[in-house]
């Protein structure tokens, strides 16, 4: 379950089972929920914000950071799930000071 992201108690990760579509969990205190990214010829088109099923969805102040996170990162967070289910590489969790805008 490699984590990817830290930002104001949320983790950011993926799961190492993980399917397509390429997508990212958000975790805050027993709560989640995730982000797909719907790629259309090798660009983002769309990040859709899910709940996981048997899940508590995360509260909505922190949705709101978390869906501004993913979208602030998105291409980097695709790169991270290319790095590591793709070319199997290691992956570095990032820890953001501050709130993203």
């Amino acid at each position: 379950m490699p984590k990817i992201f830290e930002y104001l108690g949320i983790s950011i990760l993926f799961y190492s089972n993980e399917h397509e579509p390429v997508h990212v969990h958000g975790k805050y205190q027993g709560y989640e929920s995730k982000a797909e990214f719907i790629i259309i010829d090798g660009k983002i088109s769309k990040i859709i914000i899910k709940e996981v099923k048997g899940k508590r969805p995360l509260p909505s102040n922190e949705l709101r950071e978390f869906q501004k996170l993913v979208e602030t990162f998105q291409s980097e967070i695709v790169q991270k799930w290319i790095d590591y289910f793709v070319l199997h590489k290691q992956i570095n969790c990032i820890k953001i000071e501050g709130k993203v805008k």
